[in-house]
């Protein structure tokens, strides 16, 4: 019997332009490392801040000898002098132990990964924590964000204050000033303790708020959506910007030389291409890679509830902070000239049955992965409407089915096609869908048992679940839906799994069906992640410190955090001749 929680996030997708692997020398101070305090300064929105990352996962020191404020990693906070970070009492910004800590439906954010992952990469394999607590550098994390928030919210134009941005929306802003003067705290305990200071990296986790109704950039709340490409190159620069200046005005505080880098994940929407595109273009930002592997908040509980689909699970905070830290740590020590896992180029093969894909692999060989996760696929004739979280589709964007995908070479796959491909038309590649595969038919709908004061619904399909299912109960989080118009589609968290005599038993909580929609006797079950996805990852090696240490959801408590890469979402990649 499995518990299963879940819901989905719907993500649009736009182009990934091309990219140059040999960007110029970023002007990194590698001397950042070697000071005895260094800063991790992050900004971002919801999950950046550990929304509804709960339980928290990391609720004690873990022994790295990291730090954070006494105030705690979150350094703004609403109605807690938001518009005047310079008043804030001084005895709040000592360094106390790095934890996490819960603040309302605030809970673990990646700081614990990122800054334990970094620790123990500078101290080497071989060094245990014990040896690590006492020895520089400590790293001290700090976020000065809010969820939900826009770059321009976010930066030194504080939009927050602007008298146009609703007063729902304006929370007292200064977002940007609270990360500077957290600078200064930190420079000004530094140097009470007679240590060095200086801050290694920046980490960028925004992007959804900007993301317009129609697919394009919102650069406000109140002026007109720009659709792409010309949103994207707005927020391309806008990110450009920030990191420029934010890394200056940090510089002055610190007294650094270098300009310091830019990490930034993918994030979800139209800004995802967008952070790409300032990776690509500015050398001090390194775009680390999606987040779509990890546990949804779907899976966090807190007051009576569960989380939203977008955020992350603790758990997933704290694996992707240690994934952030593998990247700081091979570009800033290592030096290596990142690049996540992305598509070069695409081509029809010579009897233009298949397609060939070339990618920019970090560490290969590349991998077609569905044991960690279920088989992104969804049927369409006799081959596949979307298979491995790839689709190919025409000028007319219509969808070729897709019979197999294999793996070519160490950087190369292969998609065979159900029919060959015509000659004279254009054709394009996706990569991300959500569905995880039709489960069967219903055979008969009945009433569960009350649960926490609250009617369930049980419904039987046929036959037994398919053993390429077993990564989605693994996960801990699934969504059914039946797949009909708009005025039948229904759609469910499912709760909880079983099976009776060779069928199985998919239970919901009746208050979450989509719309009040009900599912009916005869029609077909498909399976979908949270997250929209892929299955094409890279192999690389390195290991994580922590494991799933939550074991309320999925199997995989005890189990450690893979660290691969996955390939970045895509869409409307151009295949040529």
């Amino acid at each position: 019997m499995h518990r299963i929680v879940i819901f989905i996030v719907i993500l649009v997708l736009l182009p990934t332009f091309g990219f140059t692997e040999e960007k110029e020398k970023r002007s990194e101070d590698q001397s950042a490392f070697k000071q005895d305090i260094v800063g991790l300064w992050l900004m971002g929105q919801s999950l950046c801040e550990g929304a509804e990352s709960l339980p928290i996962v990391t609720s004690s020191d873990s022994g790295w000898g990291n730090y954070q404020f006494k105030r705690g990693v979150r350094t703004w906070l609403h109605g807690n002098h938001a518009n005047q970070p310079e008043d804030r009492p001084e005895e709040q910004f000592t360094f106390v132990p790095l934890t996490a800590a819960t603040y309302g439906g605030l809970g673990e954010t990646i700081a614990n990964g990122l800054a334990d992952h970094l620790k123990a990469r500078l101290n080497g394999t071989d060094q245990s924590k014990e040896n690590a607590e006492n020895g520089a550098p400590h790293f001290l994390t700090t976020y000065a964000g809010q969820g939900g928030r826009l770059i321009d919210e976010l930066s030194s134009v504080d939009q927050s204050n602007d008298s146009r941005t609703p007063a729902n929306r304006q929370h007292g802003g200064h977002y940007y000033q609270t990360s500077l003067d957290d600078a200064r705290r930190a420079r000004a305990q530094a140097d009470s303790m007679g240590k060095s200071f200086s801050i290694a990296a920046l980490v960028w986790m925004q992007g959804e708020a900007n993301g317009g109704p129609t697919g394009g950039i919102n650069p406000s709340r109140w002026g007109q959506e720009l659709k792409r490409p010309l949103g994207q190159e707005w927020y391309r620069d806008r990110l450009i910007h920030f990191r420029k200046e934010w890394s200056q005005d940090l510089q002055a505080i610190t007294g650094q030389t270098g300009d310091i880098p830019m990490f930034t994940y993918q994030t979800l929407g139209p800004a995802g291409d967008a952070q790409l595109m300032a990776a690509d273009t500015d050398p001090n930002i390194t775009m680390v890679g999606p987040h779509y592997s990890i546990p949804s908040g779907v899976n966090s509980r807190y007051a009576g509830r569960y989380g939203d689909p977008i955020h992350m699970s603790a758990d997933g905070e704290r694996w992707y902070g240690e994934q952030v830290a593998k990247v700081v740590h091979r570009v800033i020590q290592e030096g290596e000239k990142w690049q996540p896992l992305r598509p070069r180029k695409a081509s029809i093969a010579p009897d233009r049955k298949s397609v060939l894909v070339d990618f920019s692999v970090p560490r290969p060989p590349l991998v077609l992965d569905e044991l960690f996760l279920p088989r992104e696929q969804y049927p369409l004739g006799d081959g596949f409407h979307s298979l491995y979280g790839f689709q190919i589709r025409d000028a007319d964007k219509a969808v070729i089915p897709i019979s197999s995908i294999t793996v070519e070479s160490s950087t190369v796959l292969r998609i065979e096609l159900i029919a060959a491909l015509e000659k004279e038309a254009s054709f394009t590649l996706s990569y991300g869908l959500p569905y995880a595969g039709q489960i069967g038919n219903i055979t008969s709908i009945r009433k569960g048992p009350i649960i926490a004061d609250q009617p369930t619904t049980e419904l039987l399909v046929e036959g037994k679940l398919d053993e390429h299912m077993k990564p989605l109960l693994d996960e801990g989080a699934f969504i059914i839906t039946n797949m009909l118009g708009p005025d039948s589609f229904a759609r469910v968290p499912v709760r909880h799994v079983n099976e009776e005599e060779g069928t199985t038993v998919l239970r919901y909580v009746d208050r979450e069906r989509r719309n009040n929609l009900d599912f009916a006797v005869g029609q077909t079950i498909t399976t979908q992640r949270p997250f929209t996805y892929g299955n094409l990852r890279d192999s690389d090696p390195e290991k994580s410190i922590y494991q799933f240490a939550d074991p309320e959801y999925g199997t995989r408590a005890g189990q450690p955090y893979p660290l691969w890469n996955w390939c970045v979402l895509f869409n409307r990649f151009p295949i040529s001749e």
